[in-house]
């Protein structure tokens, strides 16, 4: 079986504390992991865009040292801010992660916890 390499998207609201932080991007990642069949070896980087209102914890770090059994410390990870734009939703984290998969994969976004607005096309019913 070939495999070629695929962005996958996601998204998650947070509010403005540690723990909601960890708890969000914890669950949007697992789930991204686990509806794409993601192991550590299949994944090349993990990229977030978090909003400005949100500024007590990186994702990057709040995925690290999160209650999470997926093992990150091999992949890199890099958090940047989201751009401003009038009419955005607010308390928003996104994250693409590349990774290898089968040729034929399809991939499954993850959009949860108010993250379904930034891309409704792509929620499960």
């Amino acid at each position: 079986m070939s495999q070629r390499l695929f962005a996958i998207r996601g998204a998650t609201g947070a509010e403005n504390t540690k723990e909601d932080v960890k708890r969000n991007v914890c669950e949007m990642c697992l789930a991204l992991f686990s509806e794409n069949k993601l192991s550590q070896k299949d994944i090349v980087s993990i990229q977030f865009t978090i909003t400005a209102d949100l500024n007590v914890m990186n994702p990057a770090a709040a995925l690290r040292t999160g209650q999470s059994s997926f093992d990150v410390s091999q992949i890199p990870l890099f958090c940047s801010q989201e751009p401003d734009i009038i009419g955005s939703p607010q308390k928003m984290i996104r994250v693409l992660v590349t990774a290898y998969m089968d040729a034929q994969a399809e991939v499954r976004p993850v959009y949860i916890n108010g993250g379904e607005k930034l891309r409704p096309d792509f929620v499960k019913k």
